[in-house]
């Protein structure tokens, strides 16, 4: 649990202190962190994009291997998508009913993204923290055909996985970034969903005009 709580407060230095404890088991403490934050509902709160950019960061000073730190967080997202989609599936309208108002906040909140972009909003919402936690579990309970959800799944997590790790593989060598980690990564994130957030809007301001 205090692993735990490291990785979500102070990222980069978690993952430094995991490989010297833990050596190579470290891989699969990320995929697992990896792995509950897309596919465990309770778990929404864990850092998936920073935890992708500080693992990259890490691996430039060779401590992790890049190319499996990628193909191991690839099969968590996708693996937690799936396992999420299918405890929707299963679960329907009985979990909808469960009596807890911030849960049913997030299932609101995801249930209207999801109803808005379709099946591009298992893409979309891979770049959107809480939202990759819950649309998954929507699309399960909507009834999207399972080989379409994989296909969108495998798409989304195709993009945001390279996208982080790299970018934190490439810029953790260059001091200014290792001074400034917190602006840095804040401007990435910013970078990366407020075209998303521009065009969601745009949308909702032409729905309200037809």
């Amino acid at each position: 649990m205090k692993e735990l709580i490291d990785i979500i407060v102070n990222t980069d230095d978690a993952i430094k202190d995991l490989i010297i404890r833990f050596g190579n088991t470290t891989y699969l403490i990320l995929f697992f962190v990896i792995f509950a934050e897309t596919g465990l509902l309770i778990f929404p709160f864990l850092p998936g994009d920073g935890l992708l950019f500080s693992a990259g960061v890490v691996a430039s000073a060779k401590s992790l291997n890049i190319f499996l730190l990628i193909s191991l967080f690839f099969g968590a997202a996708v693996l937690g998508n799936v396992v999420n989609f299918a405890f929707g599936r299963l679960a329907g309208n009985r979990v909808i009913k469960f009596q807890n108002q911030q849960f049913q906040k997030y299932l609101l909140n995801a249930t209207k993204f999801y109803n808005l972009h379709g099946g591009k909003a298992v893409i979309i919402s891979r770049f959107f923290p809480i939202l990759r936690t819950y649309v998954p579990f929507v699309a399960g309970i909507a009834g999207m055909r399972f080989d379409r959800y994989v296909l969108y799944s495998m798409i989304g997590a195709s993009l945001w996985v390279p996208l982080f790790s790299l970018l934190g593989f490439f810029l953790g060598e260059i001091q200014w970034v290792q001074d400034n980690y917190g602006l840095v990564f804040l401007l990435l994130f910013l970078t990366v969903i407020i075209p998303a957030i521009v065009i969601f809007i745009k949308r909702m301001i032409k729905k309200r005009k037809l």
